[in-house]
């Protein structure tokens, strides 16, 4: 077992007990993570964001054949995420294929909250999962065998599976999202997870893009702070530590089929959306094949059983909704 999820469940006062599952919903899960940021109590005021580019949107064909394309990643690029934790590439996906993404992330939010999130400003974290299994267009993005290549080759592991998919639409005016590690969020025994995080727009530094901390092993400074289930006293602790030892922390914007992939140990956060336009994302989690679940899993891991479903703790983390991503010869196991 894994030494950092053991240490987040070692403390049970009332504050810090999270052994119990979660018992609420997706949305509600969210509402609660990002109500754990520290967030200043001066707000700057709401900028316009730039117009979107105007592009060509490609037809479903030219979108399908682009994400079967695989990605040539350097010896460089693999050690950099390697020792970081994560990595930012560029031209992951071209400009069009990205926007027509974008506008079916837009059609499912509205229709899930009935709002629009570009206009209509509730200062909230909206969140989607489990997309994929009915809506035909998204199932090619999240097993897109272009970012399963790239997450099996960045891990060094042969085969990846699905673990979900994630849509998110931090909405105008929404605040921090908190400093957290992926390790707690995902019920897994393996360090074997990463983390496709695809913007669904230009991302500038006022949106709010996600920013990380490295090297990888920064995550040791803060195994002492202890995660607690309400107040910001964890986000402010992670914090402190970061700045007390001159942690490094990348913070740059996303342009247009810009995507990151950062690994479930990389400490990262976004800052407060300051446009008027939701910052949109799809992120998919990929982890090795062969896998198996914690035997303890924790409210942290949110409704995990939707993600796995007929998996039980210690089991192989290989349901018909976790499939093959990478390699293309293996999708049928």
């Amino acid at each position: 077992m894994k030494t950092s999820r053991d240490k987040l469940i070692s403390k049970t006062s009332d504050a810090t007990d999270i052994s119990k599952p979660w018992d609420k919903d997706n949305q509600a899960w969210w509402d609660w993570y990002v109500g754990l940021a520290d967030n200043d109590i001066k707000k700057d005021p709401i900028i316009a964001a730039e117009p979107l580019p105007d592009v060509t949107i490609p037809g479903d064909d030219e979108v399908l054949s682009e994400l079967t394309e695989t990605y040539p990643l350097t010896n460089d690029q693999i050690l950099f995420f390697k020792k970081n934790g994560f990595i930012k590439l560029k031209k992951v996906f071209s400009p069009g294929v990205v926007l027509k993404l974008r506008a079916e992330l837009i059609n499912l939010l509205k229709k899930e909250f009935n709002v629009d999130p570009d206009k209509e400003a509730h200062d909230r974290f909206l969140s989607l999962e489990m997309i994929w299994p009915k809506n035909k267009f998204l199932r090619a993005y999240v097993l897109s065998p272009r970012l399963g290549q790239i997450s099996a080759n960045l891990l060094g592991v042969p085969a990846v599976r699905l673990y979900h998919d994630n849509v998110l639409a931090k909405q105008a005016g929404c605040g921090r999202t908190p400093w957290h590690f992926d390790d707690h969020h995902f019920p897994l025994d393996t360090n074997d997870v990463v983390t496709a995080w695809v913007p669904a727009q230009p991302t500038p530094i006022e949106m709010g893009p996600l920013s990380f901390a490295y090297p990888l092993d920064v995550h040791k400074l803060v195994n002492a702070v202890t995660f607690e289930k309400t107040g910001t006293g964890y986000d402010r602790g992670v914090s402190e530590v970061f700045k007390k030892n001159s942690v490094t922390v990348n913070e740059t914007p996303f342009e247009l089929g810009e995507v990151s992939f950062h690994h479930n140990l990389n400490f990262h956060t976004a800052s407060r959306n300051r446009t008027n336009r939701s910052r949109v994302a799809l992120a998919n989690t990929y982890f090795r094949d062969g896998a198996r679940v914690i035997s303890n899993p924790t409210m942290v891991s949110g409704d995990w059983q939707k993600f796995m479903p007929n998996v039980n703790p210690g089991e192989v983390a290989a349901s018909p909704l976790n499939p093959i991503c990478w390699p293309l010869n293996d999708k049928k196991k």
